[in-house]
């Protein structure tokens, strides 16, 4: 019997993942919440006009519209542990725990978790020209500077300034890694990894690696450096 599933979120990523469920046999129709144009009055998919960040309001759209699937595509509900709460209702979820989340919502956490399991990451005993706002900033929390005298205006600029509000309350200071940049990500359900293609995202404002962060300007797979 085809199900009814919501997906969370507005941006391209939630826009691809109705895409291509509503392409499912098993899919009678996507809803979108909040959505953006391309997922309004889409055929089998259509947006909701459903408060996100109220959960119990989201578990009451589930029930009346009988949705059996939810699938959580941003990291700021994650965070906020969307999950946790509709899962404690009933209702099945795509998506981290907040708990399994930090490592994307915390630089901080996920720092302390690589270097406690001694997986690589950049070092901070190197001379440190990276910083980072250690919560979510949608991708532009990280300050890459040239010269010790940036990376401490950057501190003071997330910190003192709150440049990046609440997200900077507490910084990352690490070593500037240099190179190309690969995305290696995997489903999993807690026991079970199934690996997607490695894809590289655009992420330095202009050409040459010079500029500010984004927050990611599209992507591309399968990556050429990685085969």
């Amino acid at each position: 019997m085809a199900e009814r599933v919501l997906v969370i979120g507005s941006g391209g990523r939630e826009h691809a993942l109705a895409w291509k469920l509503a392409q499912s046999p098993h899919v009678k129709h996507v809803f979108v919440a909040p959505g953006n144009a391309g997922t309004a009055d889409g055929g089998k998919i259509s947006n909701s006009a459903v408060p996100v960040s109220d959960h119990a309001a989201v578990a009451r759209f589930c029930r009346y519209q009988d949705i059996r699937l939810v699938v959580v595509g941003p990291e700021v509900p994650l965070a906020a542990g969307i999950v946790d709460d509709l899962t404690a209702a009933g209702i099945r979820c795509f998506g981290p725990t907040s708990k399994a989340a930090q490592l994307e919502s915390s630089k901080n956490f996920s720092k302390a978790f690589l270097d406690r399991h001694d997986i690589p990451t950049a070092n901070a005993t190197f001379p440190a020209l990276v910083v980072k706002a250690s919560g979510l900033a949608a991708g532009k929390g990280v300050i890459v500077a040239s010269t010790k005298e940036e990376a401490c205006k950057a501190v003071t600029e997330i910190m003192q300034d709150k440049s990046f509000g609440t997200a900077g309350e507490t910084v990352v200071v690490e070593e500037l890694l240099e190179g190309e940049e690969i995305s290696c990500l995997c489903f999993s359900d807690g026991v079970t990894i199934a690996p997607m293609p490695p894809a590289q995202d655009h992420k330095r404002l202009m050409d040459g690696d010079e500029g500010p962060n984004t927050g990611g300007m599209g992507a591309y797979s399968p990556a050429p450096q990685v085969q």
